[in-house]
Formats: C-alpha cells, structure tokens, sequence
C-alpha cells in the first residue's frame, strides 16, 4: 500500500466526488484517507497548508491539490472512455465560477450576512438560468458534449447534484427535464455507487483503506 498514492477526500464533498470518479474510471489505485473537515490531520495540512480537499500524495511525494488536475493528471495516465475530449474549460469554468458563487449563497444564507433579504431567491434564480442553459445543451444529445459522458459531465454533475439535492421538490418542479434526465443517470451511475463507499475518518496509524477498481 505505500507504494500507492494517498488520496485525502471527504466523503460529501463536490470537489472530491469529481476527482474520485476521475481517479476510478482511469484505473489509478490509491490509499484513501478520510477527512473529518472540522478536525483535519496534522499529515493533510503538512501536504497542503490550505486544507481543503481533494489532496493527492503521490509516490515521489508530489502533490496535486486541486481537483481538476487531479483528474487531468489521473486521465492523462489512462483515459479509457475519451474523458479528456470533453475538457471544456469554458463549460467548467461556468459552474465552478457563477454557479458555485451562486450556489453558495443560496444554501448557506447565514454566511452572507450583508446579503439583503431576498437575495436567496435571487441567487437561486441565477443558478436556474445556467441549469436552463445546460438543458437546452441536452436538446439533442444524452451528455453535455456529445452522447456520451466525458470530463465535463463529471467535473459538472456534483455541483448541479448538490444544487438539486437543496431542495429536490422545488428542483424537480422546474422546466429543465432533460437536465433532470442526466442529473439522474449520474446519480444512479455504476461508477458514482463505487465512489461512495463510507468511510471512518482516517487517523495516523490506521489500517490503510484501497481505493480504486479491482484488482483482475
């Protein structure tokens, strides 16, 4: 196992389920380290004095401490579904810029203490219409790009899954039904069930947990 690179994840965490798949679907093992965000290991933070997650050690004590490289790093080892065709870097810079500063205000309110009253809502609205544009890209193809998933899709999927998961009544109330088709073959995926396994968060001394396909 200490050959493996080391993999700190959270469990819940977009940025982390993105980089999992990722790191799946190429077929690169690693020793998984579950984090517990309010109580972060010593070993995370010497790695990456930022704290955040995903962080990959790898072997020659390199690390990739940003989500998007990890999977670019993880693809460009072994791409077996053409993954990296779909790096669209317009499309993810969408969601991981206006939508996810849009996202944040409108799931965690009480963070944004200067917002006015009605700008909940209002960020809201602002997440829709990118959701909306999405569903019109989906007119005529089952993934963002084409008709089968690549890296968009899967750097995309769990921020649109977090935004869903808020409040799915009202999600699945709106006028976006083939955006509402893809996020649920995403969610009912093989490969999403294989990345979220349960773990107990990980401390010095622990038995290391494998994370990746298995072995043939």
């Amino acid at each position: 196992m200490s050959a493996l690179p080391i993999l700190y994840s959270f469990r819940r965490c977009p940025y982390a389920m993105r980089a999992r798949m990722a790191l799946w679907i190429s077929g690169t093992a690693c020793e998984l380290r579950e984090i517990k965000l309010s109580a972060k290991p010593p070993e995370l933070l010497a790695a990456s004095p930022k704290g955040t997650v995903p962080v990959l050690v790898l072997p020659d004590h390199a690390v990739i401490d940003e989500s998007l490289a990890i999977m670019r790093w993880a693809l460009a080892r072994h791409d077996p579904e053409g993954w990296l065709v779909g790096d669209d870097h317009a499309l993810i810079n969408l969601i991981d810029g206006p939508f996810k500063h849009h996202l944040d205000r409108y799931k965690y309110p009480d963070r944004y203490e200067n917002e006015p009253g009605n700008a909940r809502a209002d960020h809201r609205g602002e997440c829709l219409a990118i959701l909306s544009d999405l569903n019109f890209r989906l007119t005529d193809r089952a993934s963002l790009l084409g008709e089968r998933r690549t890296l968009a899709d899967i750097a995309l999927f769990p921020f649109i899954r977090q935004f869903a998961n808020h409040d799915r009544i009202w999600f699945d109330a709106q006028p976006i039904p083939r955006l509402q088709e893809w996020l649920e073959r995403h969610l009912a995926s093989d490969l999403f069930a294989a990345v979220m396994d349960k773990f107990a968060p990980w401390a010095a001394g622990d038995p290391p947990v494998r994370f990746g396909p298995s072995l043939p």
